[in-house]
């Protein structure tokens, strides 16, 4: 009996031996099949012909075996990697001619995918989709006339009532940018249905609005460049291939060396796709403006830059953008990739690269990804390719400066960031006398800000005896100031300050290590300045500013060897701060006092304004209201203010978004509490989840919490455009009053922050924009002001 239990041992471990080699060999050969396609294209040293038939034929070998796992790799690659989808269509066009069945199973398979996109709001993802579908027609997988029924439908889509102008416009610029790879064969086969869609389409564009494009443009002028919608120039582009019989120059086509195999295939018809309906929690894709700073004439000899309408110009541009969002977290690897585009010797590939970086950065809202990432990629471009690259971005720079005049004011604040970083790599060398035109300049021109701003920033990355050694003596007025704290208690003539003793008396004591009580000790005897004037003669008054300006100006005097010290004292006199800001004017005046003793050092002021926020020493409304004041008047334009505007209402942001994923959390552990709760769970676990579970009280008062922090955001947006209202508003009455032009170089940069605001924050504002246009942006308004946020309003209506 034993030996028998012995064998049938050794038979299970056989088995399961057996098994287990089965699954890894199956392993090995899915791995094996997913390198494969992913490497078709790729450089080797056969011809892609070859490399496409011999990877066709080992495929439909592994079919029976691994179907599904094929359906998968293929869809995911042409998604993946839409610069290969004619690689991919000629490979399925291929299968589809060896395996009709297979041929059926993927169209199913990349409908489905596509349905799926488009029901998630994987906007990008289902484009390329239906890019690879259509691709399909000319492998002769897909039937002509099944394809334009489909483009028929979505363009259907877009002429829907009742939904957002952003879904109706992304499905019409998902049939346009399809067009390039399909329209020859759509205008050999079935010409006239083709000119049908294409009729509708302009249709379309001729009756839909543009009131949000102003917004999006990086520039307000349109010389020499125009700045065109983002869909009015596909449309160009498309018909200036029409023009073109549908031939392009860009698109590599393998299938054409399959053609006798490929037209010999059945093809298939596609399933009716009705996209999803509208759903109000739905986000798309916001529209764009087209960013050209090129052309042929900045080019020197060699190859030309396609036109702006040419399609080709569209291609290249979309090839790069999906370089970079593929290489995006790899500066060298991305760099390095942008180099070696395909089609390098056919276009001047330096300032294609540099246009599309440069687009990507002052795209508007906000750029794809961190302002930095596009400043380390062009770094890393200019070792690469140090013959070339650094005087194109040069180039590049001298035209950006050339036309600052009419430059959106947010990508005014990207392009000194970048700068400022860039001159940090290359050792601060520039050829500022070039710029000296812009001494003779009015100090708000946006020339002499930009060189100013770029400096401060200069000075955040180095040091300011070498900022001054860096530009010419005739800069020096440019040059920010030391930066250093102005302490009023040590200066000359500080003993006539009434709070000037007990400041030197807070400086012993804080030295000494005492406690925030003894400090407090120390200003309990300070007169209240307030209580002599008149206005508080019959109320208590809330705050008293002489305590606040001592303290505060001493305390950060103390800390201001460096940041750290600085958040060390705020940390360790927390207590005393909360005790002092009992009120909003309070918390106005810590932020007054701040400035005053930090004013030559704006970055330290916003850390320790971020600092202050963070430790809840002063509320988001109270920064707003002080970026607001009357003694911040003359900064009004300096890049600072806003930079400390719009890091309150993130900050702000951010405290409502936590809340809100909080609450739904705990919604959800409720509710998944209260379904699987049974009779059959044991007790030990029943007691466990029970443990886990919110009480309805808790998530109460998760709800009280997250109303209030609402009405507080509210409260801050209505306050910001409140002040911005007001400050545009007395301007134009002076101005008429004065008969003098009201559109200084400050009003415009005004005008411009307020729209600067209202797009960097557009997901937030949009949820107040019925309260605003009801308080705020009534029609008796400016209609320059008004036309802001209608242009708002329009970005996703």
């Amino acid at each position: 009996m034993n030996r028998r239990r012995g064998h049938d041992d050794e038979e299970g471990y056989e088995r399961l031996h057996r098994k287990r080699r089965r699954v890894s060999e199956n392993q090995e050969i899915e791995d094996r099949l997913e390198s494969l396609i992913l490497r078709v294209g790729e450089k080797s040293s056969s011809s892609l012909e070859s490399n496409l038939e011999g990877l066709a034929s080992v495929l439909e070998a592994d079919l029976s075996t691994f179907r599904v796992k094929i359906l998968r790799i293929l869809t995911d690659c042409a998604i993946r990697m839409p610069e290969k989808c004619t690689i991919y269509a000629t490979l399925v066009g291929l299968l589809n001619a060896k395996n009709y069945n297979f041929g059926g199973e993927f169209v199913d398979y990349i409908v489905k995918t596509f349905k799926e996109n488009l029901k998630v709001g994987k906007w990008n993802a289902a484009r390329y989709c239906l890019r690879f579908i259509a691709d399909l027609v000319n492998c002769h997988v897909l039937a002509a006339s099944s394809l334009l029924t489909l483009l028929e439908t979505l363009v259907d889509s877009a002429n829907e009532d009742g939904v957002p102008h952003v879904r109706r416009d992304w499905f019409v610029f998902a049939v346009l940018s399809a067009l390039p790879w399909v329209g020859r064969e759509l205008y050999e086969k079935k010409e006239s249905q083709l000119d049908h869609l294409l009729v509708t389409i302009e249709v379309f564009l001729n009756k839909r609005s543009k009131k949000h494009w102003p917004a999006l443009k990086v520039w307000s002028a349109d010389s020499p460049h125009l700045q065109e919608e983002y869909l009015d120039c596909l449309w160009s582009q498309i018909k200036k291939l029409k023009q073109d019989n549908w031939s392009e120059k860009h698109i590599p086509r393998p299938y054409l060396a399959f053609d006798s195999i490929l037209c010999e295939a059945l093809q298939h018809t596609l399933p009716a796709i009705q996209p999803p309906p509208h759903n109000d929690t739905d986000t798309y894709p916001m529209p764009r403006v087209i960013f050209r700073m090129f052309d042929y004439t900045d080019c020197p000899d060699g190859p030309v830059l396609p036109g702006v309408h040419s399609i080709e110009r569209f291609l290249i541009e979309e090839h790069l953008h999906n370089i970079i969002e593929t290489y995006h977290l790899e500066r060298k690897e991305c760099a390095a990739q942008l180099l070696c585009f395909p089609y390098k010797a056919k276009i001047p590939l330096e300032y294609c690269i540099v246009e599309v970086i440069f687009a990507e950065l002052f795209n508007l809202p906000k750029p794809r990804y961190l302002e930095i990432c596009y400043g380390s990629i062009l770094i890393e471009l200019c070792k690469l390719q140090p013959s070339t690259m650094p005087q194109v971005l040069a180039q590049a720079t001298e035209i950006l400066f050339m036309r600052i005049d009419t430059m959106n004011v947010a990508c005014f604040d990207r392009f000194a960031n970048w700068f400022a970083y860039h001159l940090s790599n290359f050792q601060y060398r520039w050829s500022w006398e070039d710029w000296e035109a812009c001494l003779q300049l009015d100090p708000e021109h946006p020339k002499p800000r930009f060189i100013r701003e770029v400096l401060g920033k200069c000075l955040r990355l180095s040091y300011h005896q070498r900022i001054k050694d860096m530009v010419p003596e005739s800069f020096a007025s440019f040059v920010p100031p030391k930066p250093e704290p102005i302490y009023k208690y040590s200066m000359e003539g500080a003993a006539a300050l009434p709070g000037t003793e007990a400041a030197h008396q807070l400086v012993v004591f804080v030295r000494n290590k005492c406690t925030p009580e003894e400090a407090l000790n120390v200003l309990r005897d300070l007169p209240n300045p307030l209580k002599e004037g008149e206005q508080t003669a019959n109320q208590p008054t809330a705050y008293n500013p002489l305590k606040i300006d001592v303290f505060v100006q001493t305390l950060l005097n103390l800390g201001s060897k460096s940041i750290s010290h600085s958040f060390a004292a705020i940390s360790k006199f927390h207590y005393v701060f909360k005790i002092l800001a009992e009120s909003e004017e309070a918390q106005i005046c810590i932020l007054r006092n701040v400035w005053e003793l930090w004013q030559r050092h704006p970055q330290m002021v916003c850390v320790l304004i971020d600092k202050m926020l963070k430790t809840q020493i002063v509320e988001c409304s109270a920064v707003a209201t002080w970026l607001f004041s009357k003694e911040m008047a003359p900064y009004f334009t300096h890049g600072c203010l806003w930079e400390m505007l719009h890091l309150t209402i993130d900050k702000m942001n951010k405290h409502v978004s936590k809340l809100s994923a909080e609450l739904q959390e705990a919604r959800e552990a409720l509710a998944r509490a209260d379904s699987s709760s049974s009779d059959s769970e044991d007790e030990n676990s029943k007691k466990k989840k029970d443990q886990d579970k919110p009480t309805e009280e808790a998530v109460e008062r998760m709800e009280e919490r997250l109303e209030a922090a609402h009405m507080d955001q509210k409260r801050l947006f209505l306050i910001v455009f409140q002040r911005f209202i007001m400050i545009l508003s007395e301007h134009l009455v002076r101005c008429d009053t004065d008969a003098r032009d009201p559109h200084t170089h400050w009003y415009r940069a005004t005008l411009h922050r307020l729209t600067q605001v209202f797009l960097i924050h557009h997901e937030q504002v949009q949820k107040y924009s019925s309260t605003l246009e009801t308080l705020l942006f009534t029609q008796d308004l400016d209609p320059h002001i008004l036309d802001v946020f209608h242009q708002f309003v329009a970005l996703t209506a």
